[in-house]
């Protein structure tokens, strides 16, 4: 992400690799069963590689999927960027943001990951929120000082120095 002159990260971050743990009892099984029935067709060895292999994929598919997604949070923007290969980016500017929701289930409690959902003004994209964040009221207190700082005026300059330019004068 190319930083716009004067903007700064306050939070930069990936879904964390406890949010990948709701995804594995289903890619465990989904092994447990291609073994299985690998296992019926031809024989047990066969049943365990294959069972083996599906498991490892499993493991890296996770793995991908959670380190190609990028959360940001900077003094002017919200930024996500998926995938490795082919590429999806969100980006809205903080002043658009309107309302931030947090939602964790009983097992995203315990795990302390959650998502962070933002409303943002004018626009009906419903799916901007960083997901399987680690303690997502790191990202709400990002974001609230992202927009405290946005809307402080900007520094006037500083008054002329008393005696006129601060030029030296011609020929000197």
């Amino acid at each position: 992400m190319d930083l716009h002159s004067g903007e700064q990260i306050i939070f930069e971050g990936h879904p964390s690799w406890r949010s990948t743990l709701q995804f594995y009892p289903y890619g465990t099984l989904l092994a447990a069963g291609a073994g299985v029935i690998a296992a019926l067709v031809k024989d047990t060895g066969l049943g365990v590689a294959v069972g083996g292999g599906v498991f490892v994929v499993m493991l890296v598919v996770g793995w991908i999927k959670r380190i190609a997604t990028d959360y940001t949070v900077t003094t002017e923007r919200l930024h996500i960027r998926r995938g490795i290969v082919a590429r999806h980016v969100q980006e809205t500017r903080i002043d658009r943001v309107q309302n931030v929701n947090t939602s964790q289930g009983v097992l995203q409690r315990i795990l302390q990951i959650g998502t962070v959902d933002f409303d943002t003004a004018g626009t009906d994209d419903y799916q901007f929120q960083f997901s399987g964040v680690a303690q997502p009221e790191r990202v709400v207190a990002a974001v609230d000082r992202a927009q405290r700082a946005a809307s402080q005026p900007a520094a006037p300059p500083p008054p002329p120095q008393p005696g006129g330019d601060a030029s030296p004068p011609a020929g000197e």
